[in-house]
């Protein structure tokens, strides 16, 4: 049966990694294919409509939003609050996070002994998987977006001290994706040295200016491309057991 896996945005790095994936496993029958929904309810139809799908990526913005229009959610997804993969079994729509494994195995080589406390710029989805994944790496989290809230600061409220104290930064924010490569998080970024590792999420372009100014100041810069490919890894290996279970039931 075709194995149809849509996103409901335009991720062509995802479309070609499923494609060569399908190609090496010898997997004639299965397509990859990019659904932009203009809106997230947008889904129902396009679940009507592909009967044969057998799983989804989810991509920004609707990581969050998704979720009530599954059956049913991986606990830890549950605990993240944001799925980025979705397995249809038997007509049941069931929410994963593969987001977390990604980032967390994409972040472990580059940690230090010192690296023990994060800044995380933003509080979307992506970000809810970060914070996952770091707490999970027992690495202290502060949270920035542009407003200050519930255990979060705004930019404006961060000082040297702050910057200078933690020595990972993650940017979970779309600021410096492309088209929009001028634009960068509103950071002192002299306040970045050595120590840091500032891990972007973005992968397009490769070197953000976020990247590129705290290269700069001589910190380990790594942008978003191997997360992305390994969570996809961990979206597959989801969608291939589910698919063997029902081959061992046929």
């Amino acid at each position: 049966s075709d194995l149809l896996i849509g996103n409901p945005l335009t991720h062509s790095f995802s479309q070609q990694y499923f494609m060569k994936k399908f190609k090496k496993e010898k997997l004639k029958d299965h397509h990859y294919e990019l659904f932009p929904l203009d809106d997230i309810d947008d889904i129902r139809l396009l679940l009507e409509v592909h009967k044969n799908l057998c799983g989804l990526n989810v991509t920004i913005p609707y990581k969050e939003s998704i979720i009530e229009y599954l059956d049913d959610m991986d606990p830890v997804a549950a605990e993240i609050g944001a799925v980025n993969c979705i397995l249809i079994d038997e007509f049941e729509k069931i929410g994963y996070n593969t987001d977390w494994l990604g980032f967390r195995d994409a972040l472990k080589p580059h940690l230090k002994a010192h690296h023990t406390h994060a800044l995380v710029l933003g509080t979307g989805g992506s970000s809810k998987a970060v914070q996952y994944a770091l707490k999970e790496l027992d690495i202290q989290v502060q949270l920035v977006s542009r407003n200050a809230g519930d255990h979060c600061i705004s930019y404006s409220d961060l000082t040297k001290a702050i910057l200078e104290q933690h020595t990972v930064i993650i940017n979970t924010t779309p600021l410096g994706m492309h088209p929009d490569t001028a634009t960068a998080p509103d950071l002192d970024y002299s306040a970045i040295g050595k120590n840091h590792l500032c891990f972007d999420l973005i992968y397009n372009p490769a070197v953000t200016q976020f990247l590129q100014r705290a290269k700069n100041q001589g910190a380990t810069v790594v942008n978003g491309e191997r997360m992305l490919e390994l969570q996809a890894e961990y979206a597959w290996s989801i969608w291939s057991a589910a698919q063997e279970e029902a081959e061992d039931e046929d």
